[in-house]
């Protein structure tokens, strides 16, 4: 009889956190009559709340609970976690924002310069929000792979 093929709980915590997310973001825009295509959907940049801190915080709080804060996987996933949550409120938000300026600037000067392709950031809201999403998510599938 073969053996039952077994999922890991680490990467079964980090999808599901980066689904929900991308879920609860879909309903916002629907809520909100926004029109988009799926892929937009599925990869919108910006939002809330922020898939990139549900994923990582669920990475991270999987891993104190499996392995412990003690451990040195813990502390890379720690120090990975808080790169890229701070990296989408102030680097991509800044970024961001700079598009958003540079589009009114070649509209009001009527270049002919093709706009820029504008991925906003993060709010801190979003942030704090994709990571208490992520954070539950990790204790449910620790809880629920004991």
């Amino acid at each position: 009889m073969p053996d039952v093929i077994q999922v890991s709980p680490y990467l079964i915590t980090i999808l599901l956190a980066w689904v929900s997310a991308h879920i609860i973001k879909f309903v916002i825009s629907y809520v909100n009559k926004e029109k988009r295509s799926l892929r937009a959907y599925l990869f919108i940049s910006g939002g809330m709340p922020s898939a990139h801190s549900a994923a990582v915080v669920a990475m991270v709080t999987i891993i104190g609970l499996k392995d412990g804060i003690d451990s040195g996987l813990f502390g890379l996933a720690l120090l990975f976690a808080v790169i890229v949550m701070y990296d989408a409120v102030k680097v991509r938000r800044s970024a961001g924002e700079q598009g958003v300026a540079i589009h009114k600037l070649i509209k009001a000067t009527g270049s002919k310069v093709g706009l820029p392709r504008v991925a906003m950031g993060h709010t801190p809201t979003e942030v704090a929000l994709g990571a208490v999403l992520g954070a539950a998510i990790g204790i449910v599938v620790f809880l629920a792979t004991l």
